[in-house]
């Protein structure tokens, strides 16, 4: 029999719910069936943690005595994008401090950037912001310097244009030389092969048709509560799909927010690649109601039964060509080694499984509490029959 939304928070408010992992689901299914599982279990919660380029903070720095309408910002010396009201900025996590030296030799070490000033604001440190501008009668101030704290900012919000990829390709290195990429250092001659996901934990590949995930989804977000606000960009759920409905390509992705103050630290960290640039890691939780059979079944993938797309970094990924060299599942990524064009090549992960999983843990001990509710989405992601897809650039001359 089908549930709702309504009835299975009406569970949680009664301390009644049942809620088990991405991981516990598949032992339940393979010892009870699809049907009576489906039945007796109420939530399914997911997770991932990895780094997740997209991804910044807006916020409100308040007037200054006399005001100040900013027209350009730094943050320890980061560039903010401050195009918008007079004391509004944007803080992207891959900004790079302006006239550093430790990110002028290659390849850079990349030490610091947005996500590092986004880790240390959540975690209480002060941070100097800098602001000048050109004088006009209401907002005669032209330059600005002073510290600033998170308790202090009017509003901080994380707002993320990209997160929480539903699967990714596993990068390897055809060439002779090293690569240095978003997702790792590359050694040459399939030296080894790194991937980005949390496989069976991760929330989109339990929940591969978006039935369940849309606008106004209530999520952990950084250790807090957040929302998907919108699909993410370069949303694309039109690719290739196995049996299961799960995508063999990067496929999904979405647009989160939520408030930075109620947020940890330990949730959102920034990242250092190497040769690359910097990011933030960002840890993501997210419901899924189990509302009949078929949600249950798709909950209930493992990490044999999702393929990713083995592509090579140095040659093929750069110069935007399809070829595919393999492809292989999650189990045998985790196992540490995948072969590759008759050659062993040992795997690394760039994501964390056992932060996925202490997320996954703490989501379903907050639902289990009473403490978080689920919500109907206002509106469900585009699926497969929306027509939507992501557009390369066609250059024009």
């Amino acid at each position: 029999m089908a549930k709702t939304i309504a009835q299975i928070n009406d569970r949680i408010k009664k301390g009644e719910a049942v809620v088990v992992t991405a991981e516990e689901i598949i032992d339940l299914v393979n010892k009870k069936g699809v049907k009576q599982t489906a039945k007796e279990v109420d939530v399914v919660t997911t997770a991932t943690f990895g780094p997740m380029c997209s991804s910044g903070i807006y916020f409100n720095f308040g007037h200054s005595k006399p005001r100040i309408k900013a027209q350009k910002v730094w943050l320890n010396n980061v560039p903010a994008y401050a195009g918008l009201g007079a004391v509004d900025t944007y803080l992207g996590a891959t900004e790079l401090p302006e006239n550093d030296p430790t990110n002028t030799i290659y390849p850079g070490e990349f030490k610091y950037g947005g996500g590092h000033i986004i880790e240390e604001l959540v975690a209480g440190k002060d941070i100097r912001l800098k602001a000048i501008s050109y004088r006009t009668d209401c907002y005669p101030r032209k330059e600005l310097e002073t510290w600033i704290n998170i308790k202090d900012l009017n509003e901080v919000v994380l707002f993320n244009p990209r997160n929480c990829y539903q699967n990714y390709n596993v990068a390897v290195n055809l060439s002779d030389k090293v690569c240095y990429t978003y997702l790792g250092v590359l050694q040459p001659r399939l030296g080894n092969a790194i991937y980005c996901s949390a496989g069976q934990l991760s929330p989109l590949l339990n929940d591969p048709l978006y039935l369940t995930i849309g606008l106004g989804s209530r999520i952990f977000l950084g250790g807090g509560i957040g929302y998907v606000v919108w699909q993410g960009t370069q949303h694309n759920p039109d690719v290739v799909r196995g049996e299961n409905k799960v995508p063999k390509r990067p496929a999904g992705t979405l647009a989160v927010i939520g408030d930075l103050k109620q947020m940890n630290s330990q949730w959102l960290r920034g990242v250092s690649m190497t040769g690359y640039g910097v990011t933030m890691a960002v840890g993501i939780g997210i419901p899924i109601p189990i509302l009949n059979e078929e949600i249950c079944q798709y909950t209930a993938v493992k990490d044999s039964q999702i393929y990713a797309p083995v592509i090579d970094y140095s040659r093929v990924y750069p110069e935007r060509e399809p070829d595919v060299l393999a492809e292989v599942n999650y189990a045998q990524l985790k196992s540490g080694k995948i072969i590759i064009q008759d050659k062993e090549v040992p795997t690394g992960a760039l994501s964390s499984y056992a932060k996925a999983r202490e997320i996954a843990n703490i989501l379903k001990e907050w639902i289990q509490g009473g403490k978080f509710t689920l919500t109907e989405p206002v509106q469900l992601l585009p699926s497969v029959d929306s027509g939507i897809t992501c557009q390369p650039l066609n250059e024009r001359p």
